[in-house]
């Protein structure tokens, strides 16, 4: 189930949202935690199983990292060999589940290209042994990783009813694509929350704004580059136009699926963390960083790059730590080479932002040059990102650069993409990257004109919803 949906705007979710206000408070973590186990075995029951695999035994974990009637862990202080056990035995579940979900398709991929290699007997390996993927196992290990961490660091206080932890780990608004909603930042909310005429509007101008941002903006952007991507071949600006294009998909995509995702928090009392800061204004790799992902990014910092020893390494261990951390960042993201190489590029220009400083190689540069110069990296990072293999990633780059081979029938694609409506959509999409207020300011005051405007919004994105036939979310595959 997806949000940008008929099936969840006009049944799941008013029904969710009735059953919720209509409980008692002591029972309203039940049922959002029954609803969410409805909305996410929508598409698959059985990834419920796994989901409530590692909620129960992260759960055990924080208990024993917890102790009895103990009320928080004192924050650097020592630890027994039977905490340090069960946070690893939490630490090494996740990732066992997630490396073997997520990473055994693509470990066979690379074990069968050797044995062909090598002459072995290519494919035999294939023929019966293929694992699907759960939607959303990416976060919700992260995030019920960062329950038990939190937990042993002295950071929160363990959750003693189960409902509560499996309710936290499964709530439907953030459960399949984010943000990673890490328990130290909704400890005190899971305990007891507000819940405001004022909450639930800001909610609802969220929804609508994130719903407008996916079905009118990252849709239509989506068919652009999937024209020029799909194509046999692209001249320069066509190549340019089409990674421009998904540069946009992606952000409104998954920048308004966050939307959403927390204005349905809000609605249900919550108040999630902003995900994304305006990232296409970012003068520099390290500031794009600080803007994009931020739960992911901050998540990454917290749990991964500080332990290794952070700023305080080595000059040259920092250096390594940035590369390693956005090599898993970039596996985070899938399980192919050219997630690997889309983190590797990253990496590489932090570590050297880093060495000069945290600055841009381009540095001295007027900051409309620096923005638009980091602009460019990020897009051709992005062709790695998009590009279905590495083949394909090399021959589209050459495009760019205008040094690929050009079929004679490439220009026919630009009878699709240069139509007026793209057109329009394209440079409504600039305009409001870089000229629009956030979501996050925008909605915190809703004086009439705005509730009639996002009134207009939703009616328009409903309508426009129900005539697409394309409409994926990019990060469900993550």
């Amino acid at each position: 189930m997806v949000f940008s949906s008929q099936l969840f705007l006009f049944y799941f979710l008013p029904l969710a949202l009735l059953l919720y206000y209509a409980a008692p408070v002591r029972a309203r973590h039940l049922l959002l935690t029954l609803m969410s186990y409805v909305f996410y075995g929508w598409a698959n029951p059985l990834f419920t199983v796994l989901m409530l695999v590692s909620t129960l035994i992260d759960y055990v974990a924080g208990l024993v990292i917890a102790g009895p009637g103990t009320p928080q862990l004192p924050a650097g202080g020592p630890r027994t060999r039977k905490q340090r056990a069960a946070v690893i035995l939490s630490i090494v579940s996740n990732l066992t589940l997630l490396g073997f979900f997520k990473y055994f398709n693509f470990a066979l991929d690379n074990v069968n290209a050797l044995l062909e290699a090598i002459g072995g007997p290519a494919g035999r390996l294939d023929i019966a042994l293929r694992i699907t993927l759960p939607l959303g196992i990416s976060f919700y290990t992260f995030q019920s990783m960062s329950y038990t961490i939190d937990v042993y660091r002295g950071h929160a206080q363990a959750i003693r009813r189960f409902v509560d932890f499996a309710c936290y780990v499964s709530m439907f608004p953030q459960l399949v694509a984010g943000p990673i909603i890490r328990f130290s930042e909704v400890a005190d909310q899971m305990r007891q929350r507000t819940h405001t005429m004022e909450k639930f509007a800001r909610g609802a101008a969220f929804l609508c704004l994130g719903l407008a941002k996916k079905v009118l903006l990252a849709n239509p952007c989506g068919k652009i580059a999937d024209t020029v991507f799909g194509a046999a071949g692209a001249g320069v600006l066509d190549a340019w136009y089409g990674v421009t294009a998904y540069a946009f998909q992606i952000y409104f995509d998954f920048s308004g699926y966050s939307d959403m995702a927390i204005g349905l928090g809000l609605m249900l009392g919550f108040v999630f963390a902003k995900n994304f800061d305006s990232p296409y204004h970012s003068a520099s790799i390290t500031e794009f960083w600080r803007r994009w992902h931020i739960s992911l990014s901050t998540w990454l910092r917290d749990y991964l790059y500080i332990p290794l020893g952070g700023n305080r390494a080595t000059s040259g261990r920092v250096y390594v730590n940035l590369a390693l951390v956005m090599l898993l960042g970039g596996l985070w993201h899938g399980a192919a080479w050219n997630f690997v190489i889309w983190g590797a590029l990253h990496g590489g220009v932090l570590a050297l932002e880093r060495f000069a400083g945290k600055r841009p190689l381009y540095y001295r540069w007027p900051k409309p040059l620096r923005v638009a110069a980091t602009f460019v990296l990020v897009l051709i990072s992005w062709v790695f990102f998009r590009a279905p293999d590495l083949p394909s990633a090399w021959a589209y780059l050459k495009n760019l650069f205008g040094a690929g081979l050009t079929p004679e029938g490439a220009r026919l694609i630009e009878g699709l993409i240069y139509q007026p409506y793209y057109l329009l959509i394209f440079a409504v999409s600039a305009i409001v990257t870089w000229g629009a207020p956030q979501t996050w300011d925008w909605t915190r005051r809703l004086p009439g004109w705005k509730i009639i405007l996002l009134l207009a919004v939703f009616v328009i994105a409903v309508v426009t919803l129900a005539t697409q036939t394309f409409n994926p979310f990019i990060y469900f595959i993550f």
